[in-house]
């Protein structure tokens, strides 16, 4: 049986840029060959879309970030296919790990559904609303789930609600990884986070900060099921004010920690909550959803990851391996799934 041609797509435009390329550098290191074909596909920094080699190093190398490099063979879009150096590549399903806007937002899907090839995760629409959280938390508030109280904002000059007390987060609508967010104390420092904020973003939300723990579950569409994963507790070093991008990528002071001091029946609530998110936003595939479990025992739903960070040691693979899935396995599932069900547009 001839062996599916699976095009790894990594980079891209966004401030997740780096990250993407470290989780491409992870699922072509795990693919079963036996299987697969892998084709990788990197977007530079400037859209330029290149083929690459497979062994290309993205990993993070004393703290440096791998990146696409700008030159290489151009990758042509066109009617049913992707080609380069003039040859179709005959590429059957997509594995798009791209992280943040450009990628997992919507617009990488929708150019997919335009020249017709499958792909892992979430479609046009899903993509969409996950990723922009203004849009993200009413879908959720409506499917009955617990949200922060909150506003956007699209400029340095408002007026903040008076149910709305410090600390608060400031952070961009439609951004990942924590990049432009900020905790703020005070009123002094509320327009500098918006206005950091806006560098990421033409919109801005500002949320109560809630004590709480941090609560990740995995979500997984396969084998025509969608399974909640073994709840996960984000433990941080105490230097840190919040799970920010440094406290998550560079210097390993993150923890994932299963916890067996949660009061009965309180996994088995998050992780219906989790799937309950995942269908509300009519995601496909694969989705980590966030969780804040706070002191006075209420779950709220911080936000849902369509395309969450996906290297062998990423929040997400080590839920679904709890579950007993392999980080090997947990790739070949997607890609079937993806391979199986019916294009989106048709649907």
């Amino acid at each position: 049986m001839s062996k599916q041609r699976v095009a790894v797509i990594c980079g891209g435009k966004s401030s997740e840029h780096e990250i993407s390329c470290v989780s491409a550098g992870g699922v072509l290191s795990a693919i079963d060959l036996s299987k697969f074909e892998p084709v990788l596909i990197g977007i530079t920094k400037s859209g330029k879309w290149l083929l690459l080699p497979t062994d290309t190093n993205f990993t993070i190398v004393n703290g440096a970030l791998p990146q696409v490099p700008e030159s290489g063979i151009e990758v042509q879009v066109s009617n049913n296919s992707l080609q380069a150096g003039g040859k179709d590549l005959a590429i059957d399903v997509v594995f798009p790990v791209l992280h943040g806007p450009y990628g997992e937002d919507g617009t990488l899907q929708g150019l997919l559904e335009m020249i017709n090839l499958r792909y892992v995760g979430s479609g046009v629409l899903a993509s969409a609303v996950s990723m922009d959280k203004s849009f993200a938390k009413p879908i959720f508030a409506a499917a009955g789930l617990k949200v922060a109280p909150g506003i956007v904002v699209t400029s340095a000059n408002f007026s903040l609600p008076a149910n709305l007390t410090y600390p608060l987060f400031v952070k961009p609508a439609r951004s990942g990884s924590s990049r432009g967010t900020t905790k703020v104390k005070n009123e002094t420092e509320l327009k500098n986070a918006v206005s950091f904020a806006l560098e990421f973003d033409t919109k801005v939300l500002i949320e109560s900060a809630i004590t709480a723990r941090e609560i990740e579950c995995a979500v997984l569409q396969a084998d025509g099921k969608v399974i909640a994963s073994p709840i996960g507790q984000i433990v941080i070093d105490a230097k840190y004010e919040f799970y920010d991008f440094t406290a998550k990528y560079l210097d390993n002071s993150m923890q994932l920690v299963f916890p067996t001091d949660l009061p009965a029946g309180i996994e088995s609530k998050i992780q219906e909550s989790a799937i309950k998110a995942f269908n509300a936003a009519g995601c496909e595939g694969l989705a980590r959803v966030d969780f804040f479990y706070t002191t006075d025992g209420e779950i709220v739903i911080n936000e849902i990851n369509t395309m969450p960070g996906f290297t062998p040691l990423s929040v997400y693979p080590k839920l679904i391996a709890k579950d007993g899935i392999s980080y090997q396995e947990l790739i070949t599932k997607l890609i079937t799934t993806a391979l199986t069900r019916s294009a989106h547009i048709t649907r």
